[in-house]
């Protein structure tokens, strides 16, 4: 049995989010030969860029990390200060002293609009929830897994280091473009056990191939045709060991680990566009700020700050900068005044929220639009969440023009709404 695991997140809504998948190995799940299989669906072109997609669950508070407001009076300003940047008249936090060291290989939108629910649907997507729930767009990961597919590689094309999520699921594009995500007994399913060697490898190949006689004989519909080569791909996936290799940190230097210590998901994600995953996301620590705002604040941004500078540092210093886009956001902003809620805490707040890009060749080192002096609402070059999603398309090299059937034949632009960022082009 392959199962793969997601991480549990609960939310002010009450929901828990947890997800799991089970993939049988001979019973009425897939088969990791039948994920690939069904992933072989032609490509009309491959990008060798790649997206590392990170995800701030809960809403994280656009006023305390990167939209300070000191001249605002306290009730909204809040308890931190704004500190200098590299590049002149940009601020940002105080608890971000690594990214205002290198903020010319940064860049923030502002003055961007998020959604109304806890979600992250919308950031990878470019749809809410409610609304893909009978359109099933797929998420950014499964377009760049139709796109890249499969062929001449033992990577997969979409890794989750979170489990499954609304944002993850591939929609319309059918479960062989599910993101692989590596927790727990995923994890295991890529090592080889001590007693199998490559003969033992073969065996097990005939005895899949037995088993796959039978549900042929049994198939009417052809969906098994050319399904031997996929089994071959699969065993070769896990024979190889080339995502093991990317998952297993203790590869790296050890003052590597060091720097990365407490936030090694920025590190895995290093690794996995390294050995060449198209599209990986992540999350980090707990936004959803209703009460102990500030508190909760002072812990996690000194760790995001650190997991953030060192994954950007070093795709330049390999030579990535240009080849890896980066997206840090959450699915909306906080309320800007403290209090809404409860006397230490922010709530929930569509109208204005920040987000956090680098890398892909696009246009680094400044503050895309502003908010107005309370951080209410856009003051200027307001923007959408698909907005930005099209301009990582572009990063990517794939057109959000392009259509893909739905599931009823019906063609599906990749993204509705698909004016790019152009401070960013």
């Amino acid at each position: 049995m392959f199962t793969l695991l997601g991480a549990r997140q609960r939310f002010c809504d009450g929901m828990t989010r947890r997800n799991f998948l089970q993939i049988g190995a001979f019973g009425a799940g897939l088969t990791l030969a039948d994920m690939l299989r069904l992933r072989v669906a032609a490509a009309n072109g491959k990008s060798s860029k790649a997206a590392i997609m990170i995800q701030l669950g809960g809403g994280p508070s656009h006023l305390d990390m990167y939209d300070l407001k000191p001249a605002a009076p306290v009730e909204y300003r809040g308890e931190f200060k704004p500190i200098r940047t590299n590049v002149t008249g940009v601020q940002i936090c105080e608890y971000f002293p690594f990214q205002a060291r290198m903020w010319d290989k940064l860049a923030v939108i502002r003055s961007l609009v998020g959604g109304d629910e806890h979600s992250d649907s919308q950031t990878h997507t470019g749809y809410l929830e409610r609304e893909n729930q009978t359109a099933n767009h797929p998420s950014m990961g499964a377009v760049v897994s139709k796109l890249r597919g499969v062929v001449g590689s033992d990577i997969p094309p979409f890794v989750s280091l979170r489990g499954m999520a609304p944002g993850t699921e591939p929609g319309f594009r059918g479960v062989a473009h599910r993101p692989f995500t590596p927790d727990g007994a995923g994890l295991e399913n890529l090592r080889l056990p001590g007693s199998v060697d490559g003969a033992r490898v073969s065996d097990r190949r005939s005895l899949l191939a037995s088993f796959d006689n039978v549900r042929r004989e049994l198939d009417s519909t052809g969906t098994m045709k050319g399904l031997d080569s996929f089994q071959t791909r699969a065993f070769d996936m896990v024979a190889s060991g080339e995502v093991r290799k990317a998952l297993d940190l203790s590869r790296e230097d050890p003052r590597v680990r060091d720097r990365y210590k407490g936030v090694e998901q920025f590190l895995t994600a290093r690794r996995l566009v390294e050995a060449g995953v198209g599209c990986v996301t992540l999350s980090y620590g707990g936004w959803d700020t209703h009460s102990e705002n500030f508190k909760t604040l002072r812990r996690q941004l000194p760790e995001l700050d650190r997991g953030v500078a060192n994954l950007i540092q070093d795709l330049h210093d390999r030579g990535m900068e240009n080849d890896v886009v980066t997206v840090m956001w959450g699915e909306f902003g906080r309320t800007p005044k403290v209090g809404d809620s409860t006397p230490d805490g922010r709530g929930h707040w569509p109208p204005a929220m920040s987000a956090l890009i680098a890398g892909g060749g696009l246009k680094m080192g400044q503050a895309i639009g502003t908010t107005n002096p309370r951080g209410e609402v856009p003051k200027d070059r307001p923007y959408r969440v698909p907005q930005v999603l099209s301009t990582i398309y572009h990063a990517l090299g794939i057109n959000p023009a392009e259509t893909f059937p739905s599931g009823t034949g019906r063609p599906m632009y990749i993204l509705d709404d698909r004016d790019p960022v152009v401070e960013l082009l």
